[in-house]
């Protein structure tokens, strides 16, 4: 079944946006009384198709609340990249639970951005669509673009850097003194890494350097990677 975040609910019919609205007739090729979920506030409804055109309305059938939180609130603090590498890591960070992306500036990124508006709409619709694909009850938070030095003043129960220098902690270590209810952030450097001066800032400003194994990941495959050790970490 179809998932949609809507933004717009008059009593007990939720209206979808334009852009929903052409994917259901012209793509799904739905019909009246077909069943969709929409999200709504972060909680799951069944609804039924009650017109064919825009904008698609949809009756409310039944709620069913939302999903529970099975692992902590992660943050991910990516280094700009490449856009379809950015575009990459995006989506694998919310299939797989990120709750909240901080695109930063360093050093080594190829790409420098200032809060480009056309961009971070972008990115927010590739957020929206797999949040969608996933079946969150939420999209993660995408924050503005920011520099290496605005990191020092976020305050999180872990704050993690993700390194090669030989006094980096593993990442099963740091998970075992990690609750659910915690809320952690993995900064994750550009495809050239963090320089020397920018690691040794980070670690000053209280960020733990963590290793990823013993392989060197690639900057779009490591925020799967902690992901993913997080998800079976704290499977039940």
């Amino acid at each position: 079944m179809q998932r949609y975040f809507v933004k717009l609910k008059e009593n007990d019919t939720f209206i979808l946006s334009n852009e929903d609205s052409h994917h259901i007739l012209n793509v799904m090729r739905m019909n009246i009384n077909d069943k969709i979920e929409i999200v709504y506030e972060n909680n799951l409804f069944i609804c039924s198709i009650i017109n064919l055109e825009k904008p698609i309305k949809c009756k409310i059938i039944g709620k069913i609340g939302n999903n529970k939180r099975i692992i902590p609130k992660v943050i991910i603090a990516q280094a700009l990249v490449k856009e379809q590498k950015m575009d990459y890591i995006l989506q694998k960070a919310c299939e797989l639970g990120a709750s909240e992306i901080i695109p930063i500036n360093t050093e080594r990124s190829i790409i420098k951005l200032n809060n480009d508006n056309k961009k971070i709409e972008r990115w927010n619709k590739i957020l929206k669509e797999a949040s969608e694909q996933s079946k969150r009850c939420d999209i993660p938070i995408l924050d503005k673009v920011l520099n290496l030095k605005d990191l020092k003043s976020l305050e999180y129960k872990g704050k993690y850097i993700c390194s090669l220098n030989n006094s980096r902690k593993s990442l099963k270590s740091i998970l075992s003194k990690t609750d659910i209810s915690d809320t952690i952030i993995f900064v994750i450097g550009p495809e050239g890494g963090f320089s020397e001066k920018e690691e040794k800032y980070l670690i000053e400003c209280g960020f733990i350097p963590v290793s990823l194994g013993n392989n060197v990941l690639r900057t779009e495959t490591a925020s799967s990677y902690i992901l993913s050790v997080i998800n079976y970490e704290f499977e039940r």
